[in-house]
């Protein structure tokens, strides 16, 4: 039988032979024909099986588990074991252990306990990926590599201190330089040897924590290269190597950390309570920000997980939609972790396709249906992206920025990030998350939440899309500080004045919500409230007034929009409650010319992935418990239970559609 290809659409699981006696191996991989599976994930955490002594190596069982499934036609994606040093190499290394904020070495026995910078995790890193890569680099059975597991342990030994000191050196060139950045003179920081820099444990200078996050970046980034060309030299280029990144995780910079990978990946977990698509939507189409390109779900909870408060199980069916829900927004893959509940270790009691026992959960019934529905739609599917007219602009730097210095414990970048996506989502608009250093050719509308600091060529992209027609939304706390993490002798929005329109006089962390009154709107501003001044009288117009507030507000512009070049930019200064900001943005979109998707009920998500050929595919869901009925603007083919010629949609609760246009 023939292993299916890398760039069809795949359903999988996370599997480890290793735990199970090899008579069992049969029955598993029976199991997952019959569960519909197309790729298998194998060894990312089996360094101790793979070489239980140095320079040790015990392959031929990987050989027999790869050989064995791909007889069955099941490919497979191999990880490098580098998440879990084994404890033989930790204890001939003992400092190979990180050490954390409280000066203690982290304890052996979890994972991801190693210190980034070792040199000895580096030899021994390179030592096993290039024995993997050699012995299973020409394998054809395997399609993709996933480097590490779920990067995420920060060092604080003195190595990293000393590591982290030569860092600085190398970007300031002199104290001097660093000095001015990072306005030592403030509580007689002022530096006079390299030597005297810490690494920062809990608040301390911005510009000297947001350095130590670039330092962080740069460690993983070196790690994480080590092992790319360990497994180049003899992986062909058509097999990808990624990263299974965690969503909003604020450890580093994933644009950066994504830069030397063929394809970002995630794992995706609801946790406690139930699945809320215009949230989860963010995350994907961040993930697929990092490359610009599709992404694999490499690993999402097969009904409950085990690690929260309450880890209630999903409803039936909600499984399905939210993978539905996954590749719509650009997932080529969806595999759950895991396949079977292992006896032992640290997470028995998480969700599993098979039980301990080794029989069937209900939950396999669900991906069998799943793996079908893939099936059906995976060659019309192959290739195909979500294309979309409206970007938003996420900075690391912004966010460590913001979460660092608040000024309102209930401002959260993220949260303030995911309160500009919800009303676009809402609306079935596609939205591309990007880096705010990207190029921005092809979009109509920009959305740039909280970007605090904006270095002269993000401005410069910024004006240049404004000038050529396009349409700009800036929001509070933007252009506050420059690329050290400091504040600009300038007003907000700093660099970005000119095109905007305006400046912000002052800035407010408000006790209780004040009302906003706009020319299409009414509602109120909560945690923040920015006071505007118009610039440029002419062009710029006054959207939204705040009313009765604490005197300094009353009557103040909340927000307004400049006519600049072709282009319009919006300045929004107040955090606007729910019912405002979608009326805000409703206009604003419209006002771009960027139509929905599809129109569809509340609850129902509509989005569509293009083929390399210019065939547009629809994918609809019901994300509610709920009947819903959704009438279509032209007649179309249902692909996933072969319906000619239809112009109404019936789905079912936490059904699926997959259309594409007749007529």
């Amino acid at each position: 039988m023939s292993v299916p290809k890398a760039n069809q659409l795949h359903i999988g699981a996370s599997y480890y032979p290793e735990h199970w006696p090899e008579s069992r191996w049969a029955e598993d991989i029976r199991l997952m024909r019959e569960a519909g599976m197309t790729v298998m994930r194998m060894a990312e955490f089996a360094w101790s099986t793979l070489e239980p002594s140095e320079g040790e190596f015990c392959f031929n069982w990987l050989d027999r588990a790869i050989d064995a499934l791909a007889t069955e036609g099941i490919a497979s994606v191999l990880g490098t074991p580098t998440a879990g040093p084994p404890a033989w190499l930790v204890e001939k290394y003992p400092d190979l252990l990180a050490v954390g904020e409280d000066g203690r070495r982290v304890q052996f026995g979890n994972r991801c306990h190693y210190c980034v910078n070792s040199p000895d995790l580096h030899a021994a890193t390179q030592r096993i990926v290039s024995a993997l890569a050699e012995r299973f680099g020409p394998n054809p059975h395997i399609i993709g590599w996933q480097i590490d597991n779920e990067y995420n342990r920060v060092c604080t030994c003195e190595r990293c201190q000393k590591l982290f000191q030569q860092y600085l050196n190398d970007k300031f060139g002199t104290l001097d330089q660093l000095n001015d950045a990072w306005t030592t003179p403030y509580w007689s920081q002022t530096y006079s040897a390299w030597e005297q820099i810490p690494i920062p444990i809990g608040p301390h200078n911005p510009g000297l924590m947001l350095e130590f996050k670039r330092f962080i970046t740069d460690s993983y980034c070196r790690f994480q290269k080590l092992q790319i060309d360990c497994l180049r030299s003899h992986v062909s280029p058509d097999v990808w190597i990624t990263h299974n990144f965690m969503g909003w995780y604020e450890g580093y910079d994933h644009y950066v950390m994504a830069g030397d990978l063929d394809m970002a990946s995630w794992d995706w977990y609801v946790g406690t309570g139930h699945h809320d698509y215009l949230k989860s939507g963010a995350t994907h189409d961040l993930t697929r920000g990092f490359k610009r390109r599709n992404f694999w779900l490499i690993e999402t909870q097969p009904g409950a997980v085990n690690w929260t408060q309450l880890n209630n199980m999903l409803n039936k069916g909600e499984a399905r939609v939210m993978a539905w829900h996954a590749v719509a927004h650009g997932a080529d893959a969806v595999m759950y972790w895991q396949w079977r509940s292992a006896l032992g270790g640290q997470e028995q009691y998480h969700g599993t396709l098979i039980d301990q026992s080794g029989q069937p959960r209900p939950f396999f019934e669900e991906v069998k249906h799943l793996a079908s529905d893939f099936e059906k739609v995976s060659s019309l599917l192959a290739g195909s992206e979500p294309q979309s007219q409206v970007a938003m602009l996420n900075s690391y730097d912004s966010r460590w920025s913001v979460n660092w210095q608040r000024h309102h414990g209930d401002f959260d970048y993220v949260a303030n990030f995911v309160h500009y996506y919800q009303p676009l989502a809402a609306c079935n608009i596609g939205v591309d998350i990007i880096s705010a250093d990207a190029p921005l050719t092809g979009y109509k509308l920009v959305v740039a939440p909280a970007l605090v600091l904006i270095d002269e060529t993000q401005a410069d992209l910024l004006t240049r899309f404004v000038e050529r027609g396009g349409h700009l939304v800036l929001t509070q706390r933007c252009g506050m500080k420059d690329t050290y993490n400091r504040l600009l002798p300038l007003r907000q929005p700093g660099l970005l004045a000119d095109i905007a329109g305006v400046e912000v006089e002052d800035y407010y962390a408000l006790v209780d919500p004040i009302p906003v009154q706009g020319n299409w709107f009414s509602g109120e501003s909560r945690v923040w409230a920015e006071r505007l001044k118009i610039l440029d009288a002419v062009h710029t117009s006054a959207i939204a007034r705040y009313g009765s507030a604490n005197g300094w507000l009353d009557s103040q512009i909340a927000v307004a929009v400049h006519a600049y070049g072709k282009g319009l930019v919006y300045y929004v200064g107040a955090y606007l409650n729910e019912e405002a900001q979608q009326a805000l943005m409703d206009r604003i979109v419209k006002t771009a010319v960027v139509r929905p998707i599809l129109e569809t009920p509340q609850g129902v998500e509509a989005q569509r992935r293009v083929t390399p050929d210019g065939l547009h595919v629809w994918l609809v869901m019901n994300h509610e418990r709920s009947e819903q009925t959704i009438a279509l603007p032209w007649l179309a083919h249902e692909h996933l239970t072969d319906q000619d010629g239809i112009s109404n949609v019936d789905l079912g609760p936490y059904d699926v559609a997959v259309l594409t246009r007749v007529q």
